[in-house]
Parts: structure tokens; sequence; C-alpha cells
């Protein structure tokens, strides 16, 4: 008989993998995450198809609707593979998660974004997150330049209630070249098109303080109008007839420098300021320099309008000897 037949048997080496309790669900081991202690569990989570990994320490840290899901308050939904069913979308979650860890978070800098991070965080009832964001929406509210809107007036009805619903003074431009019974000049088009771009400029520039208007309908082919405090204060009419050799043409000037002249002094009919009397003298406007004592021509002449015309011009008359000249206002 051999020696290993009469020995005794030998012990079974111990097996290394720690018997599984039966009736249980595999543990964190078998997804390889080792929770150090209970708080630490991890949860995974489905967010409208954006899968998550996170601790219950995280969602329960703070009194939000996540702490109530995963504090046995109210139910949740597991899918086959253990993952926890949120029915939302899973775009801004990633943000979430990250201010119930740190307390903080940098916001997206679109107000679009933010806005659904807004929604996501009422949500979720994570109010610290929530007033972060309303408090970012109404500086940028603050901060934003106003649009710059300039309404086409199409009638003088709509003209009318454009200045009574403005406490702001009025520059309106009226460009109608269709109005035209004769031939422009070769120098007219361009000089249009100069108004045109000027009173872009000025939109520009001073949208926050004048109501720009333009007018495609009137009469005129090309006139500017300022309205102070619902009153027409000055006119620009820049078109004339040029007489030339057995026709008439329009010509449409462009001056610049009165038109600039004009908005800067319709500047002084902001509200809730009115006219300055000082102002108004030094720059030739319509208010007297005195107060109580004034004449009544000094009292009128607030009512009058500055019309401005274009010098007429003539460039060839070959009309009989003694024919009076009829110019076109």
């Amino acid at each position: 008989m051999s020696a290993e037949a009469s020995g005794p048997a030998a012990p079974a080496a111990p097996s290394l993998e720690a018997p599984k309790p039966s009736g249980l669900e595999p543990g964190p081991a078998a997804y390889g995450l080792k929770p150090l202690t209970p708080n630490s569990k991890y949860v995974k989570l489905n967010v409208g198809g954006s899968l998550h990994y996170t601790t219950l320490r995280t969602l329960t840290g703070q009194d939000t609707m996540l702490k109530a899901m995963f504090s046995g308050r109210v139910e949740v939904l597991t899918d086959a593979g253990g993952w926890v069913l949120i029915d939302r979308s899973g775009r801004h979650f990633g943000t979430i998660l990250n201010y119930l860890r740190d307390g903080s978070v940098p916001l997206p800098e679109s107000t679009r974004e933010l806005g659904e991070l807004l929604g996501e965080a009422r949500y979720y009832l994570v109010q610290g997150l929530i007033e972060d964001c309303q408090l970012a929406l109404q500086q940028k509210r603050e901060t934003l330049s106003p649009l710059c809107l300039i309404p086409t007036v199409t009638s003088p009805r709509e003209e009318q209630q454009l200045l009574a619903s403005t406490s702001k003074p009025v520059v309106k431009l009226l460009h109608n070249r269709s109005n035209n019974k004769y031939s422009y000049t070769s120098t007219s088009d361009d000089n249009l098109l100069k108004n045109i771009e000027l009173f872009d400029k000025l939109a520009l520039r001073f949208h926050g303080r004048l109501l720009f208007l333009k007018d495609v309908l009137g009469d005129e082919i090309c006139c500017w109008s300022f309205y102070g405090q619902g009153r027409k204060i000055a006119e620009v009419c820049c078109t004339s007839i040029v007489y030339a050799t057995e026709k008439k043409q329009t010509k449409v000037e462009f001056p610049e420098a009165r038109i600039f002249e004009e908005t800067l002094n319709i500047l002084i009919y902001e509200t809730p300021r009115g006219p300055d009397p000082a102002l108004l003298e030094a720059t030739g406007g319509a208010a007297g320099a005195g107060g109580a004592g004034r004449g009544e021509d000094e009292e009128n002449r607030e009512h009058r309008v500055r019309r401005i015309h274009v010098r007429r011009h003539i460039t060839h008359d070959e009309r009989p000897h003694g024919q009076q000249i009829v110019f076109k206002d």
C-alpha cells in the first residue's frame, strides 16, 4: 500500500470567495464599487436617458425631492438593470448633482439655458439653486441694453397712436421714392440713401432716449420730423424741384449737419425733465428764456414748428421772358 493511501486525507484549500447570502441581490462589490459606510452607497440614475452614478449621501444631504425619493418617502421605479428611472430631461441633471455635492455651481451664460436650469431646480426643489438662478436672471435683465425697435408708420392713425403712447421725443424719417412725377437728378439716389443711413446711425446711438419712426406713405419724398412732448417741434424737408432743359427734376438733398442739430435739440424734451428755457434759447429753440412776464409772441413761439427746406435750385431756364417762376414746396 502506498504512502499516499495510508496517510490521512489532505485538507481542502480554503475558498477566497465569500459565501453569498441566499435570497439577496448582489451588493455594490458585484459592480466593482466598495462603499466604506452605508451613507456612501452608490445609486444608479437614469434621467431621461442620461446615466449618472452618485451616492445616497449626495441625494439626501439637502431637503429636496431627491431626498424624499431615496429616504423611502416616495416610491421609485427601477428597471431590470437596477437603474432608478426619473422621467425628466437629463441635460442639466449633472449640474443639479454638482450643486448637491458642493453647494454652488457655475451658472450658464445663456439666458435660455439659465431659464432651463431654473425649471429643473424648481422641479427637484433645490431651493438654493433656485435663488441663484433667479438672481442671475435678474442681473441679466438689468444689464442688457433695450432692443432698438423702429416701427414703420403705415397710416396717420397709427402715427398718432405711436406718438401718444410714448414719453420719449420722436424722430421720424419719411422716405417714399415712388411718390414722384418727375425724374431724379443724378445725385438724388445717393443722397436718399445717405439720409436713410444717417437715420440708422442716429437710431443706434440714441435708441434708449429717443423713439425713431419710419414713414413710407407720406406726401413728401424725404422729410425729417422731430416731436417733443407730443407735438411737432421741427421739420427738415430734403427735396426740391430743379428746372432743367425742357423738363423738371426732383432733387434730394442731404443736410446732415441740420438733421444732427435738430436731433440734439429734441433731446431737451426728454421726460421727466421738461424743456430748459436757457438751453432752448441758446439753441434757437421754441421756448423763450423768461418765465413770468413773457409777451404773447414769446408764448406763441412754443407752438410753432421750425420748418427747414433746402434751397431751390435752377440749373437752366428756357421759358419766355417775363414768365413767372413757380416753385413747389
